[in-house]
């Protein structure tokens, strides 16, 4: 398992978690770009207007009605094709960054967020980057790591939130 870290020395407080993935950063690049390659791991369908990531962009990001009714927002901050990738999402901004690592790709996930969702983003990242690095998580898997994250998270950020409310209970 790869845990998450908090990370308190920036404006808002962040959760960063890494993988090391068997791909180059291009194959990784388009993992976590194209809408095809990011249904496969990432937690909703992600439609960019004009199909382009680039600055300014505005994303849509579209939870499936059997995980939950949610629709969120997001504008593209940042893109270095393939090194680095920055974008609003809802509250969040997620910062993916790819550094070459042996014949594959150490990817680097910084999520600023509000201090009260830190543990549920955690879990929740970490059971995203496990399939995108091809291992599938256990059900049951993000409540552990949830209840962990609190622990551990509750004396610098407060009490954590659980689930969203709309969120109908698919681990």
């Amino acid at each position: 398992m790869n845990d998450a870290t908090l990370v308190t020395d920036g404006q808002s407080p962040a959760v960063r978690l890494e993988r090391h993935l068997v791909d180059p950063p291009p194959v990784v690049w388009r993992a976590i770009t194209e809408p095809n390659e990011l249904r496969s791991w990432f937690p909703c369908d992600v439609e960019i207007s004009g199909g382009r990531w680039e600055a300014g962009a505005a994303i849509t990001f579209r939870f499936s009605p059997k995980v939950m009714d949610m629709t969120l927002s997001g504008r593209v901050v940042i893109v270095e094709e393939p090194t680095l990738l920055v974008y609003t999402w809802g509250e969040d901004l997620l910062r993916f960054e790819l550094h070459p690592e042996d014949a594959g790709t150490k990817l680097v996930l910084i999520d600023e967020l509000p201090p009260e969702t830190a543990a549920r983003s955690a879990a929740g990242w970490d059971d995203c980057l496990d399939r995108l690095a091809g291992r599938q998580p256990d059900g049951g898997h993000w409540r552990v790591r949830f209840e962990s994250y609190s622990a551990q998270f509750v004396p610098s950020l407060g009490v954590q939130d659980g689930p969203p409310p709309e969120y109908k209970g698919i681990d």
